[in-house]
């Protein structure tokens, strides 16, 4: 097919974007080139706010037709968290005739090379940045995010995740050359040569299974990863989340014919109402890779099951605190009671159990006691959600009736220090929004060790008493271990117990916040900086992003000629 977008375009505006992201991975330092504010946009080409919600308004009650093969239905059903029904049918597809059209297009992707793969996906991610304002709406209405959240973290700080994944990927392609000349001296013999040539090979096809609450955030390290690295891509979005992905599928369809590609590297695969396509599709022979992110039943069974595959998964873990002491208290509150707050704890980073010694702690506004820490930050909690339509731009919407559910179900687990209040959404009033509960439990007895010991996603927190600081960190250690965490958090002004946390965490491999009193909180992380999970307990088997997540998406084929 004829390339409209030809490879020394695309190097030419991309290949300064692409220099930059793979300079960030190596110093770690800030940077994006995606604008985080709702009015950069709008400019150049680029949807204004108006502009992205007329857009998405346009696409409600349609038929999203991909023009990819092997369509035998058509299925859609998504409803808002904020109460609308989007309207919209997806493609359903025929596997058999799906996943051979997929393949086609595998040699010229394969011998474009990497640099001109990185250019194409940076160009799909372009197309997607343009966009930001529409997919904010996309993302809003099937996550429940609030529109900044959704904004945020659905436009630009995803679209840095999948940058990165496109950095790592050119990083681990290109540390081998693509060809060298070979001699080896024979003494008074003429020497030994050949000549070399090295090709990075794709698995095959890369199936994403995306998830409910962050679809794009989560979703695009895999799928740039994976299309980046050679392998077509199927996503497979969360039947209650599929807009944000089709979206994407859409454009990156029209990057790849536009570049001379076939579309079909990338395609999408939305499911009938309890047909469960994920698990099919995970065990079927062409399927390669799979990333997943979502519940651990199922991330285990994926491990236990797709052997045919290399499986990354994020499932989940039980995020812990630790509060030793602070030489900033009021700020350790803020911070805490945000970090509770955010998207109503539906972030597999969101803190679940905060660790406090019995007899209290030390900190700048005096010695206060457990009951006084549980108290001030319930209190920090109200003050911060006591307007209502600020409360309804942290909190968001619940996203499902699960949720909902363990909410209710917390508050009879033990003494509510925090009871959760619901919120009218004055646009949406069908939307459930509720504020967190925050229950005290006693860490020494077995039956509190039931409960927060289990995770419970959502806007649930529970405030563990525990006999020292030293059984804390004991605790902290069995809980990583045994259940796994995204993330780890603690507050001291002693080095000592610093250190003993620190050790914990590299031992355990978890990654760890300390002292977080400003506007950085424990479950944000920042791409091309921050590693999303380590790999190394139960919670996840891979980080977001490593050279370990794109190195196994590709084999190194050598193909040796004598000289």
């Amino acid at each position: 097919m004829a390339a409209e977008l030809t490879a020394p375009q695309l190097i030419a505006k991309h290949r300064p974007t692409l220099d930059q992201a793979l300079e960030t991975i190596r110093t770690r330092a800030y940077w994006s080139p995606h604008p985080e504010h709702p009015k950069a946009y709008g400019e150049n080409g680029s949807l204004s706010l108006p502009e992205g919600k007329a857009a998405f308004d346009a696409l409600q009650g349609t038929r999203f037709d991909l023009d990819q093969p092997g369509t035998d239905d058509w299925v859609g059903g998504e409803v808002s968290p904020y109460g609308p029904e989007l309207g919209i049918t997806y493609p359903h597809p025929d596997i058999d005739t799906l996943l051979p059209a997929m393949r086609a297009g595998m040699r010229a992707w394969r011998d474009a090379g990497a640099e001109v793969r990185a250019m194409v996906c940076l160009e799909i991610l372009s197309r997607i940045s343009a966009r930001t304002h529409e997919f904010a709406h996309a993302v809003m209405h099937t996550s429940g995010q609030a529109f900044m959240m959704a904004f945020q973290a659905g436009g630009p700080h995803a679209q840095d995740r999948g940058l990165e994944a496109v950095a790592y990927a050119y990083v681990e392609q290109s540390r081998t050359p693509d060809a060298a000349e070979w001699t080896k001296p024979q003494g008074k013999r003429d020497p030994l040569a050949l000549n070399k040539r090295f090709t990075p090979v794709a698995r095959g096809i890369s199936l994403m299974i995306g998830c409910n609450t962050f679809p794009t955030w989560n979703g695009y390290p895999g799928l740039f990863a994976s299309l980046a690295t050679g392998n077509p891509v199927l996503v497979k979005p969360h039947p209650r989340a599929v807009l944000p992905l089709a979206l994407t599928v859409r454009i990156a369809r029209e990057v790849l014919a536009e570049a001379g590609f076939d579309p079909n590297l990338v395609c999408l695969a939305v499911e009938r109402p309890d047909e469960g396509i994920a698990k099919t599709l995970a065990v079927r022979p062409e399927i390669k890779l799979i990333d997943y992110t979502g519940s651990t039943s199922f991330g285990d069974w994926l491990e236990a099951n797709a052997r045919q595959a290399q499986v990354y998964t994020e499932k989940a873990g039980v995020n812990t605190v630790v509060v030793e002491s602070t030489d900033n208290y009021k700020g350790m509150l803020a911070n805490l009671a945000f970090s509770l707050s955010l998207y109503s704890g539906q972030m597999c980073t969101t803190p679940q159990n905060l660790l406090i010694p019995r007899d209290g702690i030390q900190t700048d506004a005096g010695a206060k006691s457990y009951d006084d820490v549980v108290a001030d930050l319930a209190a920090s909690v109200n003050g911060l959600l006591g307007d209502d339509a600020r409360a309804n731009g942290i909190l968001g919407a619940l996203v499902n009736p699960d949720v909902k559910s363990r909410l209710e179900a917390a508050a009879g687990l033990g003494e509510v220090a925090l009871p959760s209040r619901e919120i009218t959404n004055p646009d949406f009033p069908d939307a459930v929004v509720r504020t967190p509960v925050i229950v005290k439990l006693d860490g020494a007895k077995p039956d509190a060790e039931a409960a927060y010991l289990s995770e419970c996603f959502g806007p649930v927190s529970f405030a563990v008493a525990v006999d020292s600081a030293t059984d804390a960190v004991e605790l902290l250690r069995r809980t990583v271990r045994d259940k796994g965490a995204m993330t780890v958090g603690a507050y001291t002004t002693s080095e000592e117990f610093s250190a003993a946390v620190e050790e914990t965490c590299l031992e355990e491999c978890a990654q760890l916040s300390l002292n977080l009193t400003g506007g950085v909180y424990v479950n944000q992380t920042a791409a091309f900086s921050d590693f999303h999970g380590s790999g190394g307990n139960p919670a996840a088997n891979a980080a977001l992003c490593d050279g370990a997540f794109v190195a196994n998406r590709f084999r190194v084929v050598e193909i040796r000629k004598d000289a």
